[in-house]
């Protein structure tokens, strides 16, 4: 981290970082645009519809597009005095473009400046995720295709269950993540600028700025909105945009913060299993004590972010249905510490879940030998099956295998041994007619019905077409490193 007097930068790629403004004893952190973008004194929408502000007004902000850190210092020395953050703003760059002092702030309200600028930063943050999840989203769908063969055995209600495949269950996570994807596309474009409304949303004193002329002000709004890079703006407003928005925007972030802690337990499950474990390095320590271990830390670093992600919605409730009338300041100081926290905890959660799943270990070995634990038992049915199908007894044959279950049954938990279901049903005479077919009848590849199929229609399909938008974003996608 960098430090310059009371800013504070960090950045987060080329293009934005995480800033923190120490001003009037208060930090405020936003993720802009870095390296810092100059003030956009290029939006003359006042003088264009025929305001008159000089052309020296004009030409000394445009002196002064860069904040300076003395600037930061004239600020906190005026919140400090006025106790008012927007207005010591103001007056500190006043001061650098004294002919446009007077106008700098004119016919605005506190919320023109900060809840606009709030809305350009949900924007940019979402445009700075999407592409993120959506390169997770086709490693993950890689990861799919490769092992959409390969069966393993699947389990409900923590207990073994029918086998599936190692990409269909990855599929299930790459459904999940298609949603959050979804949900914050959806967030992403249903964004409205607040625009130019004044104080309580009236626009009366654009009103009385431009002499009762509605058009001029409707203008106005329409100018200052396709400046800011928005399609429209909201028609009704109070003093804020609804806090409504905040909502939905973190919804969308906490419903991805439940996907990363479901897939983060999945993970750390299967690495307990052996069957599937995080990147693990060749110097990494698992444990100060115990050399031999590879702790899933990652995986739990996710479900750790996973889980405080998916409670900062609660944040956004609280702050929207305490709002009164046409607004109250409990919104801020709750908004500067929760919004910032949404963006940067799900960023972090991207970074991990990019780091796993480009670096997934499988050992087919294991999934096979706990395969062939279970089956015997699974394939009980294709048994009976097989003897109807040769005359015998469909009644006497469950009979038969039931018996034989329970002592393998008791093999297994009992005294620790192997599952014999199988050598004790070719030594069983009633057998006899079906020992031919029985290695084809425990084939695991005959268990796991259409997962191959399935893998391959999904992601062929529902997943090709939802990351076509982001089709440069994947072909320079690269591994991200994680330091700790």
């Amino acid at each position: 981290m960098s430090s310059s007097n009371d800013v504070y930068q960090t950045p987060l790629n080329s293009r934005y970082a995480i800033v923190a403004v120490a001003c009037g004893g208060r930090e405020r952190c936003l993720i802009l645009p870095y390296p810092p973008a100059p003030r956009r004194t290029d939006v003359l929408t006042g003088a264009e519809l025929g305001l008159p502000i000089t052309d020296e007004a004009i030409e000394q902000m445009r002196k002064h597009t860069t904040i300076k850190d003395e600037e930061f210092k004239v600020a906190a020395e005026e919140e400090k005095r006025r106790r008012h953050d927007v207005m010591a703003h103001v007056h500190a760059y006043g001061q650098v473009a004294p002919a446009a002092a007077g106008i700098i702030h004119w016919g605005a309200t506190s919320c023109y400046c900060t809840d606009n600028a709030d809305l350009i930063f949900l924007r940019d943050g979402l445009d700075i995720l999407i592409p993120k999840l959506a390169v997770v989203i086709d490693k993950l769908s890689a990861f799919a295709k490769q092992y959409k063969d390969l069966p393993c055995l699947g389990f409900t209600h923590g207990q073994p269950a029918q086998l599936v495949t190692v990409g269909k269950r990855a599929c299930l996570w790459i459904q999940d993540l298609l949603m959050d994807l979804r949900n914050l596309e959806r967030a992403r474009d249903d964004l409205r600028f607040r625009g130019v409304k004044g104080t309580t949303g009236t626009q009366a004193s654009f009103l009385q700025i431009f002499n009762g002329d509605h058009a001029k002000v409707e203008r106005l709004d329409e100018l200052v909105t396709e400046k800011a890079g928005f399609e429209s703006a909201f028609i009704i407003s109070s003093q804020t945009y609804s806090r409504k928005i905040d909502v939905d925007v973190a919804n969308a972030l906490g419903s991805f913060g439940s996907t990363c802690e479901r897939i983060g337990i999945d993970i750390r499950h299967l690495a307990m299993l052996k069957e599937v474990e995080e990147p693990f390095e060749k110097d990494q320590i698992g444990s100060s004590a115990m050399a031999y271990k590879r702790n899933p830390m990652r995986s739990e670093r996710l479900c750790s972010l996973g889980r405080h992600l998916q409670n900062l919605p609660k944040d956004a409730l609280d702050t929207y249905s305490a709002q009164w009338f046409e607004r109250s300041l409990d919104d801020s100081a709750i908004r500067r510490i929760s919004i910032p926290e949404l963006y940067l905890c799900a960023d972090a959660c991207l970074i991990l879940l990019n780091n796993v799943t480009s670096g997934f270990v499988v050992y087919p070995e294991v999934i096979k030998r706990r395969v062939n634990d279970e089956l015997p038992f699974m394939a009980t049915e294709n048994v009976i099956m097989a003897c109807v199908k040769k005359g015998l007894s469909r009644q006497d044959a469950h009979e038969e295998i039931r018996v034989l279950s329970h002592q393998a049954s008791d093999n297994v938990k009992k005294h620790g041994k192997n599952n014999d279901l199988l050598d004790r049903i070719r030594r069983t005479e009633f057998f006899a007619p079906i020992l031919g077919e029985l290695d084809a009848l425990l084939d695991p590849s005959t268990f796991v019905g259409r997962a191959p199929q399935q893998v391959e229609k999904f992601t062929s399909t529902e997943v090709k077409k939802a990351l076509q938008p982001y089709e440069t974003h994947l072909a320079t996608a690269e591994t991200s490193a994680l330091h700790v």
